[in-house]
């Protein structure tokens, strides 16, 4: 089984320390994929009815800096002269779970989403029309669902919000990327209309001039802040689910997840 659960070290957020133990026991091994994720190989030799996976990060996380209201004028004829960048040819064109259909298609034309003058603008517009268009649901769409099924019942989930702006950025030739994680929420009245802290949670990142990747959640119609922690990119959900794996032997299965965030106490300066 791969598990994809130690959080991302980059500019705004540090792994500060992070285990993994497994029962019944077994063998982990380290490894780092294509995109930049930490996985960890697992494998149990031994019968077993069920395996319990726990993994604890403790993690420091910056809070966002400011972005700007606009972007230079020629920002347009920036990202479109990245579609021939090797580097981020797998973020502009589709990938398995976010690619162009005759749904999508109906979608845009229907709520009239689409460049600008300016893509910061553009993609905070597009991330509000999804949320004012799609209802969150638990339950009403499952891993595998394509996107067509969220288009077409307007109910999903995290994963299918991103996936549907991923998939509409790309086609105006923006890099944009899946990330997978957790939003710390510490109470119902926070404005937040996607999960509480009991789930894992997704959300987009967008490659953008003068700015690098911003990190957009369309889930509840905000940018991120230090509240998010980043656990893994990739180009949709394919790429980067927590647990993967080959269980030999059996007739069912089921998959039950607990997700628990605390925010620690300030540091004492030095």
């Amino acid at each position: 089984m791969s598990l994809c659960l130690r959080p991302l070290d980059g500019a705004r957020q540090q792994v500060l320390g992070f285990e993994i133990s497994t029962s019944p026991p077994g063998t982990l091994t380290t490894e780092i994929d294509p995109f930049g994720n930490t996985r960890h190989v697992l494998t149990v030799n031994e019968t077993h009815d069920t395996l319990e996976v726990v993994s604890i990060s403790t993690v420091d996380v910056l809070p966002s800096p400011p972005v700007l209201l606009r972007l230079r004028p020629d920002a347009w004829d920036v990202v479109r002269s990245w579609a021939t960048d090797l580097a981020r040819w797998q973020f502009i064109h589709p990938s398995p779970g976010a690619g162009p259909t005759p749904a999508l298609a109906g979608f845009v034309s229907e709520t009239g989403v689409g460049p600008g003058s300016d893509p910061l603008a553009d993609l905070v517009e597009l991330s509000l029309t999804l949320n004012d268009n799609f209802s969150y649901v638990p339950g009403s769409t499952s891993v595998d669902s394509p996107i067509d099924e969220v288009l077409a019942t307007r109910r999903g989930v995290c994963q299918d919000y991103a996936h549907v702006m991923i998939a509409i950025a790309r086609s105006w030739g923006v890099p944009t990327r899946y990330v997978s994680g957790y939003l710390y929420t510490d109470d119902a009245s926070d404005g937040m209309d996607g999960p509480r802290s009991t789930a894992t949670h997704a959300w987009v990142e967008c490659r953008l001039p003068q700015l690098g990747w911003v990190e957009f959640d369309p889930t509840n119609r905000t940018l991120t802040d230090h509240r998010y922690v980043r656990t893994a990119v990739g180009r949709d959900y394919r790429d980067v689910p927590p647990t993967r794996g080959v269980v030999e032997g059996g007739a069912n299965s089921g998959l039950d997840v607990d997700v628990r965030m605390t925010r620690l106490a300030d540091a004492a300066p030095p």
